[in-house]
């Protein structure tokens, strides 16, 4: 075993931030790493050392292995903790990092490996038992085979890349005659996102929930859960709103699935912190979706049900040492709901807003976090993911912490670039949520732009979104051909936040 006394965080923002937090408290020095956009973000200042790594552009910066090692070893720090995004789940990375005799926080290169590839993922699961999708166990390359398949599994299907992530590469097929054209858009924009046009066939759920496990393995063997947290509300494939626990799971469905994520866990030799992804079909069915091999986003609910730390569990399990608990001594207490602000504006679509912050007020009070990455006078650049913070609430039923978050986000104040306040009170205070009777289709099903446009947003957004209604159709013909071309370059640069 050894002592880890200095960690290099190897990402930015508001995961920095809250990673920094727990090393300090456990007495371990701290080093940011910064882009030429990041130089006065709050990560930088926060950090007892800071080592600029280049350009803006994250492929001259955050994702230079070489610069971030050559960082680590000049500041002489023990281990790398890579956060989420950029190069969390790269496990060439990993290997760099620990053939540079330094600790790697996270699993091990083949675990990542495995659970990189949906397919691999699947395969490995499935010699364990956890329920699947039924699906191809390959990729398919035969288009004429593909439809076979497809036909055989039973429309409508989903196209999914093997290398995927955040939507990129997928598309829902409901009948034979859209196959062919829609596989080929697949594939496509697979290899155009992740240099790999692998892609593979599963029935597509129509009514599906986001349901995730905690996971924490030890290098010992151990391998616990700590449990659910429902990811459902999602825009373009990507969570906004979390919670833990899910309010549809029974005690029996709970234990159920805890043991087939420990088994997914097991299927890849699994240790450090990671996270197994169910799909719950209506009738509550689960099915094996995918395994994200680091700490995830929305990891704060977890936290603030059972009072544990998964970054000092992290530090803990990458030292060497064993789990502190088993399973039967876990449990959690009351509810949290997280809610992701990002720089987007929902009355466009969610489209990025960079900018500068003009103004920036936290809510605060028992049982409000914030995992916070701006301030007043920020630069919101378009490099990276446009995500702010996180705003966690907890209390002591589900229908607290609603009440809680409403509070909150009516406290959060932000003018100068849009965010996604407005829509996360409407998401959660929405009678399909306060009911529990939600799926992924939450955002399609419910939400207009003009919903927001009914008194229950700030008076500046209020002005904007009155200000867009009155453009006339060349203006907003203008506005959607910019919004598409700031899309892009967004999703080309963001290598952030993409779960």
């Amino acid at each position: 075993m050894k002592k880890i006394s200095k960690v290099l965080v190897a990402n930015r923002g508001e995961i920095a931030l809250r990673i920094f937090k727990s090393l300090k408290e456990s007495a371990v020095s701290t080093v940011a790493v910064y882009s030429d956009a990041d130089a006065t973000a709050l990560h930088v200042g926060y950090a007892d050392q800071a080592v600029c790594l280049g350009p803006a552009p994250a492929g001259q910066s955050y994702l230079r292995v070489d610069k971030i090692i050559e960082a680590a070893l000049q500041t002489g720090a023990d281990a790398i903790h890579p956060g989420y995004g950029f190069l969390s789940e790269n496990r060439n990375f990993a290997k760099a990092v620990r053939e540079a005799g330094l600790i790697f926080i996270g699993p091990s290169e083949h675990s990542i490996k495995t659970m990189g590839s949906k397919l691999e993922a699947k395969q490995a699961a499935r010699s364990f038992g956890v329920p699947l999708v039924p699906g191809t166990a390959s990729p398919v390359s035969d288009t004429a085979e593909a439809i076979k398949l497809a036909s055989e599994i039973g429309f409508p299907v989903l196209i999914k890349a093997s290398a995927g992530g955040g939507g990129k590469g997928m598309r829902i097929v409901e009948k034979e005659e859209e196959f062919e054209a829609l596989l080929e858009r697949a594939k496509s924009e697979a290899l155009a996102s992740f240099g790999d046009d692998s892609v593979f066939i599963e029935k597509y759920v129509s009514s599906p929930r986001h349901i995730e496990f905690q996971i924490l393995g030890d290098t010992h063997g151990n391998i616990v859960h700590l449990f659910e947290r429902e990811c459902s509300i999602q825009r373009r494939h990507q969570k906004v709103i979390e919670e833990a626990p899910s309010c549809i799971l029974t005690p029996e469905l709970r234990e159920k699935m805890g043991k087939a994520a420990i088994d997914a866990a097991r299927s890849c030799g699994y240790f450090n912190a990671g996270t197994v992804e169910f799909i719950l079909d209506e009738n509550l069915n689960f099915y094996f979706l995918e395994m994200n091999t680091r700490l995830q986003v929305e990891h704060p609910v977890t936290e603030m049900i059972t009072g544990l730390d998964l970054v000092k569990l992290q530090l803990l399990v990458a030292e060497g040492h064993p789990l502190p608990f088993r399973q039967e001594d876990l449990s959690f207490k009351g509810h949290a709901l997280e809610a992701r602000i990002y720089a987007e504006d929902p009355l466009r679509q969610f489209m990025p807003d960079p900018g500068y912050i003009r103004t920036y007020e936290l809510p605060s009070g028992h049982g409000v976090r914030v995992d916070n990455g701006y301030r007043a006078g920020s630069e919101v650049p378009v490099f990276y993911d446009p995500m702010l913070a996180k705003l966690i609430c907890h209390a002591e039923t589900r229908e607290l912490a609603i009440e809680k978050m409403i509070r909150a986000l009516d406290d959060y104040h932000v003018s100068g670039v849009s965010t996604t306040i407005p829509f996360c009170r409407f998401a959660v205070n929405h009678q399909a949520f306060r009911s529990g009777k939600f799926d992924t289709h939450f955002v399609p099903r419910y939400f207009t732009p003009e919903v927001l446009q009914s008194g229950i947003i700030p008076d500046e957004i209020q002005k904007v979104a009155v200000a867009l209604a009155a453009l006339n159709k060349s203006q907003t013909q203008s506005r959607k051909q910019t919004d598409r071309g700031r899309l892009r370059l967004w999703q080309k640069n963001r290598m952030h936040g993409r779960d």
